[in-house]
């Protein structure tokens, strides 16, 4: 009965919310399938944000990506194949061999995270290569004029809206000026690519010097991670491959399949 309560709770939590990111989609204008009504579409949501107090300043001169929607539209070929194949993109033998590599050399600072947030070092080691070869590709794309588009695209304008929202929230209150919140492509921040809205909830400041910097600290970057995987359920050292305790958790840091499954191998290659 208390299970069935709690997730009535949850539920309607849940409801309120997916409410509140569809009014807010709403009330930013309507939503469209190519660029036509883009212009309109900003000049409606700066007006409804700068209404619930949202500095709207780094979407000034803000375009229509037509980039960010070619590859939205095509995502799945990026998840086509199968897992070696997949893995030789993403994970290859030199990122093992890197990570293993990084074991030795940051051991120290895993050990710490581990003992603060129940995440194997392997696991943070496989998702820092998968996501940017270890901070390498973490890109250098303003995260606006994505996120903008996103947000007036039908397909996810709930979603990317409330994503929108957060980018400017964290511009504004000064956690990364909007200069520097660069990224991929999908507007995603760092060297492990937290979509802004996880960056509010997961982010922390684990070197110590005030600021929660997914961009330059490997520190904060790193426990970050493993705080983000803790939050949604990560039970501290259990197992990761298919069947076992943590694998599930995988789908909150990716919904394709093969990229949970390659997270998985990877990280056990790391560990062996």
């Amino acid at each position: 009965m208390a299970v069935l309560a709690k997730g009535k709770i949850v539920f309607a939590a849940a409801a309120v919310a997916a409410l509140a990111l569809v009014t807010n989609a709403q009330a930013a204008g309507k939503c469209g399938k190519d660029g036509g009504g883009f212009d309109a579409w900003v000049d409606a949501y700066k007006a409804d944000a700068k209404a619930r107090g949202i500095d709207t300043g780094p979407l000034a001169g803000v375009n229509y990506d037509r980039g960010v929607i070619r590859i939205d539209r095509s995502q799945h070929k990026a998840f086509s194949g199968t897992l070696e194949q997949f893995m030789a993109r993403r994970a290859p033998a030199s990122y093992v061999k890197k990570a293993k590599g990084y074991m030795k050399s940051q051991a120290g600072l895993l050990k710490k995270i581990e003992a603060r947030y129940g995440v194997q070092p392997e696991v943070i080691l496989a998702i820092w290569g998968m996501e940017t070869g270890f901070g390498a590709n973490s890109g250098n794309k303003s995260v606006f004029a994505p996120l903008a588009t996103l947000a007036y695209d039908c397909r996810r304008s709930a979603f990317f809206t409330n994503e929108l929202d957060s980018a400017l929230e964290i511009a504004q209150k000064g956690y990364i000026s909007a200069s520097q919140m660069r990224g991929a492509g999908f507007g995603e921040l760092g060297q492990t690519q937290f979509l802004p809205s996880k960056y509010l909830q997961f982010a922390v400041d684990f070197d110590g010097d005030g600021r929660r910097d997914l961009i330059h600290s490997r520190a904060d970057v790193l426990a970050s991670t493993a705080n983000f995987l803790r939050g949604h359920g990560w039970s501290a050292g259990g197992g990761y491959g298919p069947g076992q305790t943590n694998y599930g958790v995988w789908a909150d840091w990716n919904r394709a399949k093969i990229y949970q499954q390659a997270l998985a191998e990877f990280a056990r290659r790391i560990a062996n």
